[in-house]
């Protein structure tokens, strides 16, 4: 059944918005237009279009007309579809309500939800196979714009990856065949465009952008900007011989808008696999499903995996989840085979095999530790579990998370740990956590020497610990505390003033060393 979330989803964020779904879904048949001045007449499960509803008594009495002849829901445009007495007719009339973004034209809307609906059942063998229908078309649409710019087209996304190229060959430089072959424009060429200020003019929403040929040998490009709905989906890059005549370039920019709603198309068809496929490595970090249906599913090898788990800037916000998404989309680029990988709880999880083939932990490892720059670098910090079975996967996980907190509370230092080669801090990490639960710190004089660091900020306690750490070393116990190893000695001889310890018994010591330890590592 197709309801109306799932076309929702489909056409994606950037064009519509589900402000009321009701309870009990109906299946959407098709779509209709409410013409202005005219009743309404749409079937069982139509999708009724308000356009030039002139405003909210008439939005009111369309929603509820539309219920009366079952149609699925009804579509207007932002703000009229958030009014108060709208909301509230949706929801009394059981009929969704959708808001359309004010920049969206109506035409293209009823192409591409009519291509949605056609679309969606035959997808269904299709996104199994893990193809995508849009590709194809993609392909096409890049010979049609081709022909009408008469050069040849490269269509990219936002991150500079190919997704379509044409079939002309007639004009090329080195820079169109790498960016072919590599399927994203080579990083030292896409330096020169960037200082050329190339992307600038792209977000800055102009037409078209006509850049030069360099020295190197890079032939002139044109260049046409991908929007929608105010959004940046893309751009269409022409390697010209030179100026292009205005009204060429013209026609260049207006297939923008055609190209647009593939993209839309490309990108709902690809969350709703990465959705799919996020919800079933969820379940299998949390052992609700078995490595059978994570091998079919998830393409995963039965040999051991560990999971890693990502924290970034931004924690659960919109904007943190925008950075763990576009780092995804970074490390599929740096290593040999995207992770199968899920957020949760304001987290990037990823399922990597062990070992040293493509995509495993160790080519991961790298690519984390190589983000550098930006936002991304600053508090980017990764951890593994140990090697596991698939069936295994949620010690792994908990491992990982166990890591992670070693890594935020300051630990472990760096940003990247495994957990196999941090034991040691592991072991004293879990030993204190222990040891401070049992309330082992408030045995013995150390309450003293608390009571005596914080009202005099004399700092015993850390000198105790370090002189017990390294036993015999006074120059290696004043090293770590930035201090002359005579003022390491002077405190020693005050605090054993203030609570006389036997230090020469060695049981006095490891007691102490433990209430230390729990302090300092629980």
């Amino acid at each position: 059944m197709v309801s109306v979330r799932s076309v929702v989803d489909r056409v994606g964020p950037t064009l519509l918005h589900a402000v009321h779904l009701p309870e009990d879904t109906v299946a959407v048949g098709d779509v209709v237009i409410a013409e202005p001045g005219a009743t309404p007449r749409p079937g069982a499960g139509d999708l009724v279009l308000g356009v030039a509803v002139p405003d909210a008594p008439a939005a009111t009495a369309l929603v509820r007309e539309s219920a009366e002849h079952g149609a699925a829901a009804v579509l207007m445009k932002a703000p009229l579809a958030r009014t108060p007495r709208v909301r509230q007719a949706a929801r009394k009339s059981a009929i969704g309500l959708i808001e359309v973004h004010a920049a969206t034209s109506w035409a293209q809307l009823v192409w591409l939800l009519r291509t949605v609906l056609d679309a969606i059942a035959d997808e269904a063998d299709t996104l199994e196979g893990g193809d995508d229908p849009a590709a194809g078309d993609l392909f096409r649409l890049a010979d049609a714009v081709a022909s009408v710019v008469d050069a040849p087209v490269t269509i990219e996304d936002t991150n500079s990856r190919v997704l379509a190229y044409s079939a002309r060959q007639d004009i090329t430089d080195p820079a169109r065949v790498a960016t072919i072959m590599g399927r994203r424009i080579p990083d030292d060429v896409l330096a020169r465009f960037r200082s050329r200020g190339v992307f600038r003019e792209l977000s800055r929403g102009r037409q078209t952008i006509f850049v030069p040929g360099q020295r190197d040998g890079t032939l002139p490009r044109l260049i046409v900007p991908i929007r929608m709905g105010g959004e940046l989906l893309g751009s269409m890059w022409a390697v010209v011989s030179g100026p292009v005549p205005d009204e060429r370039a013209a026609a260049f920019a207006d297939t923008a808008p055609v190209v647009a709603l593939h993209l839309l198309r490309r990108r709902a068809h690809a969350d709703v696999r990465r959705r799919a496929s996020a919800e079933l490595v969820r379940a299998l970090l949390h052992g609700e499903v078995g490595p059978r249906k994570a091998v079919a599913e998830l393409g995963l090898a039965d040999e051991p995996h560990r999971v890693v788990v990502v924290e970034t800037p931004g924690g659960e916000t919109l904007d943190g989840e925008g950075l763990r998404l576009a780092l995804l989309e970074r490390l599929s680029q740096g290593i040999g085979r995207r992770p199968v990988a899920a957020e949760h709880a304001g987290l990037l999880y990823a399922v990597v095999p062990d070992g040293a083939g493509p995509g495993s932990w160790p080519e991961l490892h790298d690519a984390l530790a190589a983000v550098h720059g930006g936002r991304e670098a600053g508090e980017l910090r990764a951890a593994a579990g140990s090697a596991a079975g698939l069936a295994e996967l949620t010690r792994s996980r908990t491992e990982a998370e166990e890591t992670l907190g070693l890594l935020r509370s300051g630990v472990l230092r760096g940003r990247v740990a495994t957990f196999d080669e941090v034991w040691t801090q592991l072991a004293l990490h879990r030993a204190a956590t222990a040891a401070r639960g049992a309330g082992v710190p408030e045995l013995g004089p150390l309450g003293t020497l608390l009571a005596h660091d914080e009202a005099h900020d004399t700092g015993y306690v850390a000198t105790l610990y370090q002189w017990l750490r390294h036993p015999g070393d006074p120059r290696s116990a004043a090293k770590e505390l930035s201090i002359h190893p005579n003022t390491l000695r002077y405190r020693m001889r005050r605090l054993l003033e203030l609570v006389p310890l036997d230090l020469d018994d060695p049981d006095v010591r490891l007691a102490l060393l433990t209430q230390l330890v729990a302090l300092r590592w629980s």
